[in-house]
């Protein structure tokens, strides 16, 4: 009897192709040990590009921060509410439609925490939509590095922190209390006394050595600005502190920058004090100081916020 092809293919096909067991293994193993060699090399590159758009954020918000001021007499907008601000956490910032309040004229009003109460903290049409910088940057995912993950949870909804973006407490400073004239001050903070609260653009004679904006940790973040203490500025090396503000690490150890002449970059840490995990607890806001230990990032850090008057 003949067979027909078709069949025979068939047999010979199944006979010659099947896995055994052990070859099954091996691919397999092959594949984990691939696996296992490609996915830091992914991390990386998720790393690298969170990084990129981290500094697209920042240029982009220099770009804003510029124009505003372009716009407005050279004068900047200020980097924080007033020490005195009358804002009340879960309710709109104090006279949002007067235009005497200098409060109004902060770039933010956002006094961050991982309360649901405070609706700043997630929803960007209570404060950061009312700000005078939102015009020109109308895009709320720039005002949160990528590489923050922060949420906080009301009503059973849970909801991304819309802000890690903090603006350099010396570039525009807090706001004045209404009737005391339009510069902005350093809040009667004794170690800013003797430097510079700049003001306006053209105050700022190397603006490309002082930032404007940096991504600060989510367990740092508060009142919008980052405020480094200036104790030891230009002496010899020795002690220096972070006082309460931290910038972030999100990106390898580093933080993403922008600066007064509008270029972005990032700066890497070096001090493990600086590199202190983030603590995930939603209660956490207890004040944090501590010391520049041999690396010089509060020494870098004053050195490109402010200058001595």
């Amino acid at each position: 009897m003949i067979q027909r092809p078709g069949k025979i293919r068939a047999t010979r096909f199944s006979r010659h192709q099947a896995f055994t067991l052990v070859e099954l293994l091996v691919v397999i193993a092959i594949i984990a040990i691939l696996a296992s060699l490609l996915l830091p090399a992914l991390e990386k590159a998720k790393i690298k590009t969170r990084a990129l758009q981290c500094i697209n954020g920042h240029r982009q918000l220099a770009i804003a921060w510029r124009m505003y001021a372009e716009e407005n007499d050279d004068f900047l907008i200020y980097s924080s509410t007033g020490q005195d601000s009358a804002y009340v956490v879960g309710s709109v910032p104090v006279n949002t439609a007067d235009p005497s309040e200098p409060d109004n004229f902060a770039w933010s009003g956002a006094h961050m925490d991982f309360t649901a109460a405070n609706r700043a903290n997630w929803d960007p049409s209570f404060d950061m939509m009312q700000r005078p910088l939102w015009p020109y940057v109308k895009n709320i995912s720039l005002y949160k590095c990528p590489g923050d993950f922060s949420k906080v949870t009301t009503s059973n909804v849970t909801h991304d922190r819309i802000l890690s973006m903090s603006m350099n407490l010396f570039v525009g400073g807090f706001a004045p209390t209404r009737g005391k004239g339009r510069l902005g001050n350093d809040g009667n903070w004794p170690y800013a006394a003797p430097f510079q609260i700049f003001s306006k653009m053209g105050g700022i004679h190397n603006p490309s050595d002082i930032f404007v904006f940096l991504d600060m940790r989510e367990d740092r973040v508060n009142w919008s600005n980052f405020m480094i203490d200036t104790t030891g500025y230009g002496d010899p090396p020795g002690d220096r502190v972070f006082n309460t503000d931290m910038p972030g690490i999100y990106h390898n150890n580093s933080s993403g920058f922008s600066f007064a002449d509008g270029h972005s970059e990032i700066h890497r840490w070096k001090d493990p004090e600086t590199l202190a995990p983030i603590v995930h607890d939603p209660n956490y806001s207890a004040p944090f100081t501590t010391k520049d230990t041999g690396g010089n990032d509060v020494t870098w850090l004053q050195l490109h916020s402010t200058v001595p008057k």
